[in-house]
């Protein structure tokens, strides 16, 4: 049975009629496109990201997705952009008095940069800090997950990645578009016009085989008007359903039609592996630098101690001076020897200034966030490994060869792809049309299975020119070899990197006990002479003071030296975790 539409009688009402339909199945599929909104994307992206990192590690933290920004583009859209660079004549910058007090005012800067209170001066005093700007390791680590700029970076690829796998695998399901054509057309007759207007909406569906090729169906409803009838019936109106499909047999065909989608979702997962990984490797980074920090504030702390020392001594050597014991050149040495420690306490505070600055940037703090770093850190277990261990162990956990294994994989598939190509092209391909009656005009929806047609045929194309892609197996082949090589060349590197490890915490630890004892000796050396301070010249005490200095700077340098060496080795071999909050995951010691 047949349905018709019923033409309306007035044209005008008929063409306004025929645009309508067509407009109104335009937004209906502009309306399925719709229904997948801005928060039902980040919905499923957020979804996949979890999915993924919940497969690398159940704890395993997962990007989140920050809400979008709309930045406004007026000053983007202006073709001359805007450029300050006033003349020297427009600079005026403030003069300084030689004369000022130097060490007030770089005390003055001190607590600007947020070093809060360490003087340069001789006066020595401790710095106030207030609970809340005292940062510890844990709040750094933590802070680096929330605000560090490479971290977010880092999110981002990974957020990227999965966008691509969303989009690969939406050209893979079925597919909805809907085209509206209005045209206009005209044909003269010895100066007779005959105008028509057309309109044509097609509503298809698509879908990819995970075997190659595509099927497609189609619905096209077209309606012509006469606007200048030459006949009786100006209004022609019907409709058709359309299939078609084309499926390859040999080049193209089988997992090769699947490449693109195969290596997005590879991807994905590597992406996941590198992103566990950054987030290691930034925390022995952000680690590293609080050492640094650490070791010259111990710097500083060890050059006001000696400070202090030498203001006693030089006291104490101006009044033998004054008693006539001793001649007055000798109190110069002492003077001279305090004027060289304070300008050393100098370059070391603007040193931890500059190192404050570079922390809060890497973090991603404001500039004038006030803070200074705390002694306390967590217990950190040396290791306690063999050669053959320490490799076993990185060869079995570290991220980064496991994507250099898989890639090996990669370039054997693109290598088989690439042969693939090198076949006939053997296409079979099929069109089914289901028109509506030809005989009347006003079709409408009303489809004729009589009417029906198709066709079926097949193409084949033998490779009587196939030298580029002959050529891309070769290339492919090479690739294969070279990632092949590079990955063996990868498992060397890093067995070599974790044997380094080992022995690396071990001299670290070596060198810190005989610092140690050094430092223990040039005190007790210094206690000795400061019992025969009388006896002994003022250049023997000022020795034993610098030796002290450099003994106890060796010390925390190779306290620094032991610690990132310990989280080198947890990061070569891969045993370091972070915890969801970005802090370090204590490893069960044995």
């Amino acid at each position: 049975m047949q349905i018709h539409a019923v033409p309306p009688r007035d044209r005008a009402v008929r063409v306004l009629a025929a645009l309508l339909c067509a407009v109104a199945g335009g937004l209906a599929c502009g309306l399925a496109a719709g229904c997948s909104s801005k928060g039902g994307i980040d919905r499923e992206l957020q979804a996949m990201l979890d999915a993924q990192s919940a497969k690398l590690d159940a704890d395993a933290p997962s990007p989140r997705l920050r809400p979008r920004l709309e930045p406004a583009i007026d000053e983007a859209m202006r073709e001359v952009p805007t450029t300050v660079n006033p003349g020297a004549s427009e600079i005026r910058i403030s003069a300084a008095s030689p004369t000022r007090d130097v060490a007030a005012r770089l005390d003055e800067l001190s607590r600007q940069s947020g070093l809060l209170g360490v003087p340069i001066g001789s006066e020595t005093r401790a710095a106030e800090v207030l609970p809340e700007q005292v940062l510890t390791l844990e709040k750094a680590l933590r802070a680096s997950q929330r605000t560090g700029r490479e971290l977010l970076s880092a999110q981002e690829e990974y957020i990227l990645t999965a966008i691509r796998v969303l989009t690969e695998r939406h050209l893979w399901g079925p597919r909805l578009f809907n085209d509206t054509t209005l045209g206009l057309a005209g044909q003269g007759d010895d100066g007779r016009f005959e105008h028509a207007l057309s309109i044509v909406n097609q509503l298809r569906v698509t879908q990819r085989l995970p075997s190659g090729g595509n099927v497609e169906a189609a619905w096209v409803w077209d309606a012509t008007e006469q606007l200048r009838e030459s006949s009786t019936q100006g209004y022609v109106q019907g409709s058709r359903l359309v299939f078609r499909g084309d499926i390859p047999l040999l080049r193209g065909a089988g997992d090769v039609a699947r490449e693109d989608l195969v290596q997005a979702e590879r991807d994905l997962v590597y992406q996941a592996r590198e992103f566990e990984r950054f987030r290691r490797e930034f925390l022995v980074d952000i680690a590293s630098d609080y050492f640094e920090l650490l070791q010259t504030k111990a710097s500083i702390t060890n050059q006001r101690r000696q400070i202090a020392s030498l203001e006693l001594f030089n006291r104490a050597t101006a009044a033998r001076v004054e008693a006539g014991r001793l001649d007055a050149f000798q109190v110069d040495i002492t003077r001279n020897r305090l004027a060289s420690a304070q300008s050393q306490l100098a370059g070391l505070v603007d040193q931890y200034n500059a190192q404050l600055d570079r922390f809060r940037v890497r973090l991603g703090l404001p500039l004038d966030t006030p803070f200074d770093v705390s002694d306390e850190l967590p217990a950190l277990p040396e290791p306690f490994a063999d050669l053959r261990t320490a490799s076993d162990a990185a060869l079995a956990y570290r991220l980064d060869l496991q994507n250099s294994a898989d890639r090996v994989e990669d370039r054997k598939r693109q290598l088989a792809n690439a042969r693939n190509g090198v076949l006939p092209d053997l296409n079979l391909n099929a069109t089914g049309t289901l028109p509506t009656d030809p005989d009347d005009n006003t079709g409408g929806l009303g489809l004729s299975p009589d009417d029906a047609s198709y066709r079926v045929g097949a193409t084949l194309s033998l490779p009587l020119d196939r030298t580029n892609e002959r050529l891309a197996v070769r290339a492919a082949q090479i690739r294969y070899e070279r990632s092949a090589r590079e990955h063996d060349r990868l498992t060397d590197t890093i067995v070599v990197e974790s044997r380094a490890a080992v022995r690396a915490v071990e001299v670290a630890r070596f060198q810190l006990n005989l610092a140690e004892q050094q430092v223990e000796i040039n005190k007790r050396r210094l206690r000795g002479q400061r019992l025969q301070e009388d006896t002994l010249r003022p250049q023997e005490i000022v020795d034993t003071e610098n030796d002290l200095l450099q003994a106890e700077n060796d010390r925390d340098r190779a306290r620094t030296r032991l610690r990132s060496a310990v989280l080198a080795y947890l990061l070569t071999t891969d045993q370091l975790r972070v915890t969801r909050e970005g802090s370090l995951e204590q490893v069960r010691a044995e």
